[in-house]
């Protein structure tokens, strides 16, 4: 469980364009890791092939090397399905399967793999998945409805379950808490704050206070222009980049002069 992750002169590509260029950035295992910067500077797309996800649009590719443990990714051998498995993804909005119930969406990942299972095995993957989201105790006398009937806040943590319960090392987050009201989102920062203690977490996050509260480490990214690719300014500790940044583009941005 948890890997560290390592981008090698990572270059992000939807057809032509190169949408992130020359990333470099060594990411801890059982740590938070925030990338901040404005819209459109390549911080979803960056964190969208940490798990092969961006490849699933047409001409969408990268180059360069991405490691979980010093393994490629991106090596020929190697199955995106696989690298899904150990990179869980939670997206901006709650997406919970709606026709399944909360009990279904846990166990979702494992019936797409065709994992046969006894039903105490599957109901004790479902508790600690649950649990591990701090949902169960609301949630365990009708895991039978759909998951869709919950508040946006718990279809959130609902997300989160689904993703940890096939036991991944890595769990990406897209601005995880965008759409959620702020006791919500101090649930989920809460729930982060305690994932480190197992995963590797990466989040995306508009909110300048959000990165300062979950993050250990924060990468801020930018870009020259419209057109222009996304690059990685400047990576350290979260407390370096708020109070003492060595880059005047990043001491700009998180002193909200522009962005």
């Amino acid at each position: 469980m948890s890997k560290r992750i390592d981008a090698v002169d990572l270059n992000v590509y939807y057809g032509n364009f190169r949408a992130v260029e020359g990333v470099n950035i060594n990411i801890e295992p059982r740590s938070v890791t925030a990338f901040i910067g404005p819209s459109g500077c390549g911080k979803t797309t960056f964190l969208r092939t940490i798990n092969r996800m961006h490849e699933v649009l047409p001409g969408a590719r990268a180059e360069g090397r991405l490691l979980l443990d010093g393994e490629d990714i991106y090596d020929p051998g190697v199955d995106p399905v696989t690298v899904r498995t150990m990179v869980g993804m939670v997206f901006q909005r709650p997406n919970p399967f709606p026709t399944m119930s909360i009990r279904d969406n846990i166990l979702a990942g494992y019936k797409l793999n065709g994992t046969r299972m006894s039903k105490s095995t599957a109901d004790g993957i479902v508790e600690k998945s649950l649990r591990g989201a701090n949902l169960w105790n609301e949630v365990k006398d009708r895991l039978d409805k759909p998951g869709s009937g919950l508040s946006g806040g718990q279809q959130q943590r609902l997300c989160i379950a689904r993703s940890i319960a096939v036991e991944p090392d890595v769990i990406l987050m897209d601005e995880p808490c965008s759409a959620l009201d702020p006791i919500s989102t101090l649930a989920i920062e809460d729930l982060i704050n305690e994932l480190k203690d197992n995963y590797t977490v990466v989040i995306v996050t508009h909110n300048m206070q959000q990165a300062a509260r979950v993050a250990d480490k924060t990468a801020f990214f930018n870009i020259a222009g419209t057109g222009k690719p996304g690059k990685l300014i400047e990576y350290d500790d979260t407390s370096v980049i708020f109070n003492n940044p060595s880059n005047k583009q990043t001491e700009d941005y998180v002193s909200g002069r522009f962005g």
